[in-house]
């Protein structure tokens, strides 16, 4: 209990928890819910952009806790407040949670500047249930050039009671999906389905007599090392996809040893702060043979090493390119860069090059690292989110980044429940288990003291980083010929869902969570708070 206490009551995040106050769904002064309208209240839609109209029957304040277009500057902010005088109408782009139907607007007084906030490990609907542990934030300027519309700050003032309005949300679906194929999960801005879709492509091992560098349909074979054509051709492959987004591409070449390794890199400036790096990465390479019975197409393999590699990493490379290409198409603050990672089973060396060859001037915000995720949870599985750099081993170091875990998992992506079994299970028996035991209904977040990606590399230069792993050392197929997709269905198989759909679902929390993680960075980036 003390480690995630001590991360709410640390945290310096723009929405952390403060003192508690006397606040929730009664009514806040006569202000009553129904005095604010919003449109198509009976069509909001979960996990897109969308655009509503709220109007008011009588002059009031209301706070919107969730992610806002500002008309002036044209970036995402997290939330906002408007005063709006009777019979007057306020538009709005808005994105409501992906995984969670219910949503809240606060309802004020006219000219109201202070309002209550959820605890980070609190959904809204958790808020309204017990608000004993509430925090508080106020209105500030808005921090952005041309911006318009309030930022808010922590605060220790709550302002008192609020009307809540309640409404619900639906996610929009795919058409011609089904339960087993993971139907909930296949729309919005973005969705478990697609990665899942682009780890099926990746890894094709139908044949292909036409293709030379691994003869057959997918991009195969991505061991580094000179020569190797299979290598080079998804190299291309990606490159071509980045660029593809609109992203100013760059492959970046380093030699270690004997051996040139390769970085991806897809590049969109930011339009405030271009010399200041928000970096999402993963590995593309995946574990190479080391005594092959044979490296030809369609003949039995054993031992160390996979040409597919489902789990590790083509998963975290899915996850980039789902990614990629919806904030590809998103103005940020900061320059967004995009990296597949070389020669990661080799040591970081394609992380630790880039880190080590940063342009002067350069800094790194943040570093999101997507590495082996999707066995896990909703499966019998844990899922870590993992952030550092870890420092002591016996408190939280890093509580903004802790914080901000949190919020988001809780309510976006409806985890309070799973998230609080995580927590308590991580303070018992560390992460050691969670890579390896079966759980139910187990999401923890923690800072861990053993870096074994990519993150690494950006950790050993300063810089606060937050990552997602399922199952590492407990697959059985870890670094071997069956690390194939259809071996990780039959892994999360469950009672209550296919695999299929259950890895469709584990994407999509994990790459929305990531994408949630990088607006919310854009806007306040989550400083090492060891340095």
């Amino acid at each position: 209990m003390a480690r995630a206490t001590e991360a709410v009551l640390l945290s310096t995040l723009m929405l952390m928890s403060g003192l508690a106050g006397c606040f929730g769904s009664g009514g806040g002064g006569e202000i009553s819910p129904d005095s604010l309208k919003i449109s198509d209240s009976d069509s909001l839609a979960g996990g897109m952009w969308q655009e509503i109209t709220i109007s008011a029957e009588q002059d009031i304040s209301v706070f919107i806790p969730y992610f806002v277009i500002d008309p002036g500057s044209g970036r995402a902010q997290n939330g906002t407040v408007f005063d709006i005088k009777s019979g007057n109408k306020i538009s709005m782009d808005i994105l409501f949670p992906p995984r969670n139907n219910d949503i809240i607007f606060q309802i004020g007084d006219y000219g109201r500047t202070n309002w209550p906030v959820r605890a980070a490990n609190q959904s809204w609907m958790d808020w309204l249930a017990d608000d004993s542990f509430a925090g508080a934030v106020e209105v500030s300027a808005n921090g952005d050039e041309g911006g318009i519309w309030p930022w808010l700050t922590a605060s220790d003032n709550d302002g008192g009671k609020v009307a809540v309005k309640h409404l619900t949300a639906i996610r929009p679906v795919g058409e011609g999906y089904t339960p087993d194929n993971g139907v909930g999960a296949s729309a919005g801005w973005v969705d478990g389905r697609s990665v899942y879709e682009w780890v099926e492509f990746i890894t094709d091992e139908t044949p292909d007599l036409l293709d030379p560098a691994d003869g057959a349909v997918g991009y195969l074979d991505r061991w580094i090392g000179n020569g190797n054509p299979a290598y080079e051709d998804a190299i291309t492959y990606f490159e071509g996809v980045l660029t593809g987004y609109g992203l100013r591409t760059e492959v970046h070449r380093f030699q270690t040893g004997t051996l040139w390794a390769v970085n991806i890199c897809g590049y969109k400036d930011g339009t405030t702060f271009q010399d200041e790096w928000l970096v999402f990465g993963a590995h593309f390479d995946i574990a190479p043979y080391v005594t092959p019975t044979s490296l030809l197409p369609g003949l039995d393999q054993t031992g160390y090493g996979t040409r597919t590699g489902a789990y590790d990493n083509t998963a975290g490379t899915a996850m980039v390119l789902t990614t990629a290409k919806v904030l590809s198409e998103f103005d940020s603050r900061r320059t967004m860069v995009f990296c597949l990672w070389s020669s990661e089973e080799e040591g970081l060396w394609g992380s630790s090059a880039f880190t080590g060859d940063i342009p002067d001037g350069v800094t790194v915000s943040n570093y999101l690292n997507l590495d082996m995720a999707g066995i896990n949870y909703p499966g019998d599985y844990a899922l870590s989110v993992y952030l550092g750099p870890d420092g002591t081993g016996e408190e939280i170091d890093q509580p903004g980044m802790y914080h901000l875990a949190e919020w988001i998992g809780a309510d976006a992506l409806n985890l309070s429940y799973q998230i609080e079994r995580g927590r308590i299970e991580w303070e018992a028996v560390g992460e050691n288990p969670l890579w390896g035991d079966q759980y139910e209904d187990m999401v923890a977040i923690y800072e861990s003291p053993t870096a074994r990606s990519d993150h690494s590399s950006f950790q050993d230069i300063g810089v606060a980083t937050l990552g997602w792993n399922g199952v590492v050392d407990g697959y059985p197929c870890y670094h071997k010929t069956c690390d194939k997709l259809e071996t990780m269905r039959g892994y999360m198989d469950t009672d209550t869902a296919t695999g299929e759909a259950n890895l469709v679902h584990s994407w999509d929390i994990v790459t929305w969570w990531a994408v949630l993680a990088f607006l919310h960075m854009d806007q306040t980036p989550v400083p090492n708070e060891l340095s």
